[in-house]
């Protein structure tokens, strides 16, 4: 009987070094890297979204990295498709598949192989529910589908519109899951010690001030991005947008930055936590994960 082709998941919270450790992993066993990050598709946002560089990548070949404009929509069906097509073409050069991120329903629309609904944007739907705050839209999809409400990222609006567009079309979200994909996954998650995560997160985003992020912001705007389209690419870029328009003071952007990055980390390891698949290394070193490859 033939084997199942392999992929490997290296996922985890935010500022947990995965994308190093992708790189070193796909260099020692010959891989290319699938980007699984909801804001690093899109182009121009690369600071913010702790974009891996060129140099980073140190000659290893990078798929789902600045597909679409910021103006544009981007779901998990469409990162699916372009994901799976980032697959065959690695496999083709016989070579290993590496997805490497922390946009948890990205991951497991691959690894599960879930079909998602394609509904199209209600645009006077949408109209309504900008003019409600999270924790109001939140309410709704709770008494929508309720599980889809335990699992969402609860702080952002551009998801909470998108869920309940979904719900109120369907019902509720389904999860329609096709034929497993012909290959097996291991799945490595990275947890590093809460107080090293912490000045991962907070080292992280002073690097990022300091590597131009309020520029960044500002170009985005420049580029015909309303403010509130800004706010939706996540709080790397809402908190200087905020501070560009006066509301708020540099200390109070840096704050708030590193705050809601360590409830981000936090929330995306509630996610991760529902796969016990996944096996968990503390730092991402080499000889951490090879252990899982016998």
């Amino acid at each position: 009987m033939e084997s199942k082709r392999k992929i490997i998941v290296i996922l985890g919270p935010t500022a947990s070094g995965k994308s190093a450790l992708g790189v070193k992993i796909a260099k020692k066993i010959d891989g290319e890297v699938i980007s699984a990050d909801s804001r690093q598709v899109y182009k121009g946002l690369d600071i913010g979204s702790g974009k891996i560089t060129k140099k980073e990548m140190g000659g290893v070949p990078h798929y789902c990295l600045d597909i679409v404009s910021p103006k544009k929509i981007f779901t998990v069906v469409d990162f699916k498709k372009y994901a799976e097509e980032a697959i065959e073409k690695i496999f083709a050069k016989n070579k290993t598949p590496i997805i490497v991120g922390g946009t948890g329903l990205y991951i497991q629309a691959v690894v599960d192989n879930v079909v998602l609904p394609e509904v199209k944007p209600d645009w006077k739907l949408r109209k309504e529910l900008e003019k409600k705050t999270t924790e109001e839209m939140l309410a709704m999809l709770k008494k929508l589908d309720p599980e889809r409400a335990r699992n969402i990222d609860a702080k952002n609006p551009r998801r909470l519109i998108r869920a309940i567009e979904i719900a109120k079309a369907l019902g509720k979200i389904p999860h329609l899951e096709a034929p497993l994909p012909s290959y097996d996954v291991l799945q490595i998650g990275i947890k590093p010690p809460d107080e090293v995560l912490k000045k991962n997160i907070e080292k992280r985003i002073k690097k990022m001030l300091k590597d131009g992020l309020v520029s960044e912001t500002k170009k985005l705007r420049k580029h015909g991005l309303s403010w509130k389209r800004i706010y939706e690419l996540g709080f790397e870029y809402k908190y200087p947008a905020m501070f560009l328009q006066g509301k708020i003071s540099k200390e109070e952007m840096l704050k708030k930055m590193i705050l809601e990055n360590w409830q981000y980390a936090k929330r995306q390891m509630t996610w991760f936590k529902r796969d016990k698949r996944i096996k968990w290394i503390n730092y991402p070193t080499l000889s951490s994960v090879f252990h899982f490859f016998s």
